[in-house]
């Protein structure tokens, strides 16, 4: 079976909405689109195109395709050809509610049950990663259905938007990979796993913990 990889930038107050830039994802007036643009730095951007090695299939959200559908097909001469050699060659499965048309060769629209989509597609490939898309992503987390949560946090508060973990989260474990890294900017990147069973409870008084009166 697959592996699920979730590539997610986010905000300190875990905003993810529209990072890319202002036209990506204006619903509700947010203002801040392309807030991500100003934090870049080498480092985070070894970090991006080191997580998308070994990659063979992309799993996108309806407006994340558009967006990439409409810029990587033209960039295979480009600065980040090699993003765009892989984005174009591997399959790319779209979550919609509609009838899209597909125009970005090896597209193919998910059925309307996307978790049982998902499980399919995951036995046909070795490495899936889930780019951006937003309101896929909080299905996939509610479901369980990722392997490694990669959260670039950045070191701004924006106060609106949509949140990586909205509406409908459920308790679950997950475990730290590896030592955050940290960009010259401040951008931390923070490497999850799915861990089995859900969240504990204890308490901070008891006499094993050293805390009592």
């Amino acid at each position: 079976m697959g592996l699920i990889h979730i590539e997610m930038f986010a905000t300190l107050d875990l905003v993810g909405q529209a990072p890319g830039g202002p036209g990506e994802d204006p619903d509700g007036g947010f203002p801040f689109g392309g807030w991500q643009a100003p934090l870049l730095d080498e480092v985070s951007g070894a970090q991006v195109s080191a997580a998308y090695e070994g990659t063979d299939a992309l799993l996108l959200g309806r407006r994340t395709y558009d967006i990439f559908a409409g810029y990587w097909p033209d960039q295979a001469s480009a600065e980040d050809q090699d993003f765009a050699n892989l984005f174009n060659r591997i399959p790319k499965y779209v979550a919609s509610r509609g009838t899209p048309e597909l125009s970005w060769a090896g597209s193919s629209l998910l059925g309307p049950d996307l978790p049982a989509a998902v499980r399919e597609i995951r036995e046909r490939h070795e490495h899936i990663t889930v780019v951006g898309s937003l309101n896929l992503v909080q299905t996939l987390l509610r479901e369980k259905l990722f392997d490694r949560l990669d959260l670039w946090v950045h070191p701004i508060v924006l106060g609106v938007g949509k949140k990586v973990f909205d509406g409908g989260a459920v308790p679950t474990n997950i475990t730290l990979l590896e030592p955050p890294v940290a960009g010259k900017l401040g951008t931390v990147l923070l490497r999850y796993g799915l861990a089995d069973g859900t969240p504990a409870t204890g308490d901070m008084s008891a006499p094993d913990r050293g805390l009592s009166s």
